[in-house]
């Protein structure tokens, strides 16, 4: 110990000393690194709340084993089961060896090393493929759940931008009201400015009396059976279109609605989740809103039950078994079932947002399509069996076998189509048997309409009948100019757009004709008759006497079947047969013969 106490005493050793006494653990360990190691080390710094919530691992194997696997070339261990032999060494390793000798066990002890290395690696490389799947399905499983609820945020706002649609709709019809009476009070004020009239000229003779009343009773006087008034009905578009049924899965059920009693007759839609006006064999027309599900009202009028109906825009057109055709504005309807934000108070709510989705729909209040009818036209004989109007111009087909045209400005019928005088005249005109009328392969059923379908484009006019010819005729002639021969059975159903026609038979095909050549483009066939057909941009819908709708996708080139026979066959229940569809933008609605309407995404 004194010798101890001598060396504390040394200058040297003391300054050494204090030295130590002021220098920090972390710095005694800094002063052992260099500068670049220490600077990696700060990079690689790591806060403690950082450490404490990394997230937890399943996996059993650590990443030097994962790497080791991945790439065993460039680990010890692959290195060493993998490295190349010297050329000493292979002509020493192939030289034969005896079974029982030393060298050939440790040989193969070696081989057996190196395959059970590979499959430990293998086994390793498994299990993180499985792992990575795994891990994938969550991710996928998240993003599903992130989908719904961003679906129901779409949904959400779509339904908001109708009711604020529906509220700007509802305000301009208010400011028209309104500027009505502007100019009534103007021009009555205008007219209150005018001098007044002398006494001579007050004097009225015998004769101007006669003539007075004879004007005031015969002309002024409106009658019940006059012409509607030449105003142009209001047509009022979509400010927006929906997009929602374009996120959902083809072949998904959006909706299904018990219309009616009785199978469906015809039905059409203006747009996706927008206005659904249907007709059936209980002889009534029901207006729907297709985004609350929600009857509107129905349409009354008709003597009869509806056979074709369209729909554009806010304009109705209905043909009857009554040989008339009524038309009906549906912006007047008085009811609005996902109610109106503008000029309600809270204790006009009905309470419809906390209805028990199971009860019975909520009947619309009487009187609330009351407004909506806007003239009737009267020429056919017979019952309505097809219609179509474009802008002003309508033209109907009737069981009388007549084509009729209507201006819907002036509202009445300005031209007369013959078909069966239209037939041979063509016949006699072109000396061939082409143009006749021809009796089909198939009996005629009562199901058969003489005028199956037709549709109108300015002066062009497409019309399907029951012998299986689909003619041509130019309005402004009142002619046929082209007849295209294929069908054997009734024409049911036909559309077409700048190029290609479409036609539905109850021949049961399809066909699909080339307008600029007359030829057939395609053709297939189904095994039922088909009784309905429409398309789009990319798909022919049809209804062939199944449960299902037949859908043919064009972009594809394949069939497919959407309906509630396919959605409903693991339940046990057998859905009625489809009668009718419409398609527009993949959304689909189709009628059944029990009443019932399903809405899908196509």
């Amino acid at each position: 110990m004194a010798q101890v106490q001598r060396q504390l005493k040394k200058p040297g050793i003391q300054r050494g000393m204090f030295t130590m006494a002021r220098t920090t653990p972390t710095d005694l360990v800094r002063s052992k690194f260099s500068t670049a190691e220490i600077q990696s080390r700060a990079l690689s710094y790591l806060p403690d709340d950082m450490l404490q919530n990394i997230p937890e691992n399943d996996n059993a194997y650590s990443l030097f084993q994962g790497f080791q696997a991945s790439f065993p070339e460039l680990t010890h261990e692959g290195k060493k089961h993998r490295r190349r032999a010297s050329r000493g060494r292979k002509m020493i390793d192939d030289s034969p060896s005896a079974p029982n000798s030393p060298h050939h066990l440790n040989k193969l002890k070696k081989e057996r090393s190196s395959l059970m290395h590979e499959l430990e690696m293998l086994g390793i490389r498994k299990n993180m493929a499985s792992s990575e799947i795994h891990e994938i399905d969550n991710k996928m499983a998240n993003l599903a759940g992130m989908r719904r609820i961003i679906l129901e945020r779409l949904a959400g706002l779509e339904q908001e931008e109708a009711l604020l649609e529906h509220d700007i709709v509802d305000m301009e019809g208010r400011i028209e009201d309104a500027q009505v009476l502007v100019d009534e009070a103007e021009s009555i004020a205008a007219a209150a400015d005018t001098p007044t009239k002398s006494d001579e000229d007050d004097l009225v003779t015998d004769q101007d009396a006669d003539e007075f009343m004879s004007k005031s009773i015969y002309e002024k006087l409106p009658s019940a059976s006059s012409t509607p008034s030449k105003k142009r009905h209001k047509t009022t578009k979509r400010k927006s279109m929906p997009i929602l049924h374009e996120h959902f899965e083809p072949g998904y059920m959006i909706r299904e609605i018990k219309a009616h009693a009785d199978h469906v007759t015809a039905l059409d839609f203006d747009v996706p989740f927008g206005t659904l006006v249907s007709a059936s064999m209980d002889d009534s027309v029901k207006v729907w809103d297709l985004n609350a599900g929600r009857c509107i009202g129905s349409l009354e009028g008709h003597t009869a039950s509806v056979r074709t109906l369209q729909v554009e825009d806010n304009i109705l057109a209905t043909g009857s078994m009554d040989a008339t055709i009524r038309l009906w504005d549906l912006s007047k309807a008085h009811y609005d079932p996902q109610g109106s934000q503008f000029g309600r108070d809270d204790e006009d709510d009905d309470g419809m947002a906390f209805e028990n989705p199971d009860d019975q729909p909520v009947d619309p209040p009487e009187g609330s399509m009351a407004d909506c009818p806007l003239f009737t036209l009267e020429s056919h004989m017979d019952e309505i069996t097809a219609l179509h109007f474009r802008g002003d111009v309508l033209v109907s087909g009737s069981a009388d076998k007549t084509l009729r045209q209507w201006d819907l400005v002036k509202g009445r019928c300005v031209q007369t189509l013959d078909v069966m005088w239209a037939a041979a005249q063509a016949s006699v005109s072109i000396g061939t048997g082409e143009g006749t009328w021809r009796q089909t392969n198939r009996p005629t059923t009562k199901a058969a309409d003489f005028v199956g379908s037709l549709q109108v484009f300015e002066s062009a006019l497409a019309c399907g009948t029951a012998d299986g010819m689909v003619r041509l005729w130019d309005l402004r002639s009142g002619q046929v100019h082209r007849s295209l021969v294929g069908h054997t059975g009734p024409v049911t159903c036909l559309q077409f757009d700048d190029v290609h026609l479409v036609t539905g038979s109850l021949d049961r095909s399809i066909r699909i004709w080339d307008l600029r050549t007359g030829s057939i483009f395609d053709a297939y066939a189904y095994d039922n008759p088909v009784t309905s057909m429409m398309f789009d941009s990319r798909r022919i819908v049809s209804a062939a006497g199944e449960d299902v709708v037949k859908v043919y996708d064009k972009m594809e080139s394949r069939q497919w079947d959407c309906g509630a026979g396919i959605t409903e066959a693991d339940g046990g229940r057998a859905p009625a047969i489809v009668e009718h569809v419409r398609i527009q933008d993949g959304y689909l609605i189709e009628g059944r013969r029990d009443g019932i309407i399903g809405a899908w995404a196509c």
